[in-house]
């Protein structure tokens, strides 16, 4: 663990709270939106049939384990409470303004603001108990990782972390979301290959992102290979 003093402290906490607000924002917002889903077929053999609010959700992953990697896994554990509690207080605002009449110059009337955000309750709560999960089996997964190789093989921590914890993640909301009846039973199968294919890709596609943070970080601030930053 690395100690910093002066402008070197003032940075790493700076960077700290860019890397908080990405990862808070990526997570509400993921929440807010999931109610579209979308056809993407980048290789031609596959259809991808998922959500939109899975563009934003990997984000989150890449955050945690590279706040994991620089600031250690109890800044992690910090973001993922964060998050909780963002996720938690922009459900009230939205169930405060689902209640609030529209007027009728009002160009989204009661009908269709909750026909959009409506769901969003029972999204949330089953967002957050899979996500509050997973996070804490990648972050978990990623220290395993960093112990067992002495702090190398970034590539494998992240991805076998991300992945698995993906995995976990997709399957626990489609089961909440499909026990409530947000989403048809028959949707479930093609939801859940869809949706963890999708992460595993992008997870296999920010791992790349993820050796240039680190590279970025331990340039920046002098640490060696496996070396955290300690930070209030």
């Amino acid at each position: 663990m690395k100690t910093l003093t002066g402008s070197k402290l003032r940075l790493a906490n700076r960077i700290y709270l860019v890397l908080a607000a990405l990862f808070i924002c990526s997570l509400v917002v993921s929440n807010l939106i999931f109610q579209k889903f979308f056809y993407w077929n980048p290789f031609g053999w596959f259809n991808f049939e998922i959500s939109v609010g899975l563009l934003p959700y990997p984000i989150t992953f890449l955050v945690t384990d590279l706040v994991s990697e620089i600031y250690g896994r109890r800044k992690a554990n910090d973001l993922v409470l964060a998050g909780i509690f963002a996720s938690v207080f922009s459900l009230g605002i939205v169930a405060v303004a689902n209640v609030t009449p529209a007027i009728d110059a009002s160009p989204i009337q009661d009908a269709l603001f909750t026909k959009v955000f409506g769901a969003t309750t029972i999204a949330v709560i089953a967002s957050m108990s899979a996500y509050l999960f997973a996070q804490f089996i990648d972050i978990q997964i990623y220290h395993f990782w960093k112990r067992l190789t002495n702090g190398k093989m970034l590539w494998l921590r992240n991805n076998f972390s991300t992945i698995f914890s993906q995995f976990v993640d997709t399957l626990c909301v489609l089961l909440l979301l499909c026990f409530n009846n947000i989403i048809p039973w028959e949707n479930f199968k093609s939801l859940l290959i869809a949706g963890f294919l999708f992460k595993m890709l992008v997870a296999l596609i920010d791992t790349p992102l993820l050796y240039a943070g680190v590279y970025l970080f331990r340039r920046l601030f002098g640490l060696e290979v496996g070396e955290e930053i300690e930070i209030d």
